[in-house]
């Protein structure tokens, strides 16, 4: 399904296969990944291989990932999505990479807060869950400011290239 999403800034469309060239520039870069639970790229391949595990994420033709555009220059500055959608229980969790040299700008807030409309809006769930490894302090603020809840740390709960990580969660409810 084809989804497009607009903010002031942005244009987020859902991802492509030709983007990958694009994601692959981002995804390549160490300071990008540090805190995906994917390692940096290190050959082109891997950004149209992760279509295929994104698209396994897609269902009943809802829009999963969407590639992030700055509308003035037209250029793909990085990705935002679900990581998982659980209908039966009204939630979501979501993520977000942005290119380096697109920090601290706003974008990641922008596009992130374009993603919470969708979902309460268009997908009617309840909540949205974000998880973020404690030292990831730009993506904290981030979710800070866009009214997420800070619901606790959850001890070594997922295995990030190869090593136990804790995970800070976060929600924010329709209602919030």
């Amino acid at each position: 399904m084809k989804t497009e999403l607009h903010t002031e800034r942005l244009h987020l469309r859902t991802m492509k296969a030709s983007d990958s060239h694009s994601l692959f520039k981002i995804w390549s870069d160490p300071d990008v990944t540090k805190f995906l639970n994917i390692s940096s790229f290190t050959y082109e391949e891997q950004s149209t291989e992760i279509f295929a595990l994104l698209g396994e994420l897609a269902r009943d033709n809802i829009a999963s990932n969407f590639t992030i555009i700055e509308r003035e220059s037209n250029e793909i500055i990085g990705t935002c999505g679900f990581n998982s959608i659980d209908f039966e229980n009204s939630k979501a969790e979501i993520g977000v990479s942005i290119a380096k040299a697109y920090w601290g700008m706003g974008y990641a807030s922008e596009g992130i807060n374009a993603l919470v409309n969708y979902t309460f809006q268009t997908l009617e769930l309840n909540r949205i869950e974000a998880k973020v490894e404690p030292e990831n302090v730009n993506s904290i603020k981030v979710l800070t400011k866009l009214n997420f809840t800070f619901e606790g740390t959850l001890r070594q709960y997922e295995k990030s290239k190869g090593k136990l990580i804790d995970i800070n969660m976060y929600s924010r409810l329709r209602t919030d």
